[in-house]
């Protein structure tokens, strides 16, 4: 993988990640923000087995529980779990089908999966949901511009991010990457 292309991945995840923090900061409040008291950095691995065994016995115990299996998603997501963090997902979603917090998470790991369809379709949903959700949208723009190479699609998307969050967190980059798209031919638009 070229250093250039490693380090936008970087830069990308970690501009999502903050967004999809703020943005969850900013939700209805029907969703516990389970993690908001955690450290920065990576916690050992004891304390992930212990949050992971935790969790796992809650939704045993409690298979409707929907905060307890987006919580579990988001210790698997956090962990670079995929699949794991997906199917609890899915249980969330199967319990509450119109989050658009959970939809984009979810979306984001079947980014990382390569399934990118799937991840459109996540991301679309969650927009389709609540139209003022701005992680989703950029996430979407994301697939388009860097796995996809549809810079039409990308600007599009990224577009309608700027309608919705003119001067939230990413937008400065969205500027920027939607000015270099527009100014390089060799991104010509499909």
């Amino acid at each position: 993988m070229k250093k250039e292309t490693l380090l936008i991945a970087v830069v990308t995840l970690i501009a999502g990640c903050i967004i999809g923090y703020i943005a969850g900061q900013k939700g209805s409040g029907t969703s516990a923000q389970v993690a908001s008291s955690a450290p920065v950095g990576s916690a050992p691995t004891v304390n992930l087995q212990q949050k992971l065994t935790e969790l796992k016995s809650i939704v045993a115990a409690d298979p409707a529980n929907f905060q307890a299996w987006v919580a579990l998603g988001n210790e698997y997501f956090d962990s670079n779990q995929f699949m794991d963090s997906i199917e609890a997902y899915d249980k969330a979603l199967e319990i509450q089908p119109n989050s658009p917090d959970v939809l984009t998470d979810q979306g984001v790991m079947f980014k990382r999966l390569g399934w990118f369809d799937r991840a459109i379709q996540s991301f679309n949903k969650a927009n389709d949901i609540d139209p003022t959700h701005a992680t989703s949208v950029y996430n979407l723009g994301i697939v388009y511009r860097y796995d996809l190479q549809d810079f039409a699609k990308a600007e599009k998307a990224w577009t309608l991010f700027l309608e919705i969050s003119p001067t939230g967190p990413g937008s400065d980059r969205v500027r920027q990457d939607l000015e270099f798209l527009r100014s390089h031919p060799q991104t010509e638009k499909k």
